[in-house]
């Protein structure tokens, strides 16, 4: 389960766009980053949290920051996703898990009865040095915004 809290270093990433462009934490140095994690592309509660993200994206701009999505899905469900909601940030297919895990989100969730291992929706935000300033579990798909931009 998640155990990086703010004041953690971010862990480094390194892996593939919806474009196949590789993406490291590196390339976000001197800017504040929004890493968020959602289980799988085009459902509904995570076309909601990206459309809030992507409605605001001039807002988070304007602030300074960067956003970045990540979830196990292929580089072709990425782009589908990000075509049909016109994402205007990238969004990682991290299918062998490497970030999801390097960042603790995947584990054991239960829905209506059922348990099973996924990605719980958590969203990351990192200073310009790299630094975790705050790790939001309990993600609002709808105003997640607000729950970022404090």
């Amino acid at each position: 389960m998640i155990t990086l809290k703010a004041g953690d270093k971010a862990p480094y990433f390194e892996a593939l766009d919806q474009d196949g462009n590789t993406i490291k934490l590196s390339d976000y140095l001197g800017k504040k980053l929004v890493i968020f994690f959602y289980p799988k592309a085009s459902t509904p509660g995570c076309t909601v949290e990206a459309c809030n993200l992507r409605d605001n994206y001039q807002t988070f701009l304007a602030k300074g920051y960067a956003i970045l999505g990540v979830s196990a899905d292929s580089a072709k469900r990425q782009q589908n996703f990000i075509n049909k909601n016109e994402l205007p940030f990238p969004l990682l297919a991290d299918e062998d898990k490497t970030v999801i895990n390097a960042f603790g989100v995947w584990g054991p969730k239960k829905f209506m009865g059922r348990e099973y291992d996924g990605i719980h929706r958590t969203t990351f935000v990192i200073d310009e040095n790299g630094v975790i300033e705050n790790v939001i579990a309990k993600v609002k798909t709808k105003e997640h915004t607000s729950q970022i931009l404090i």
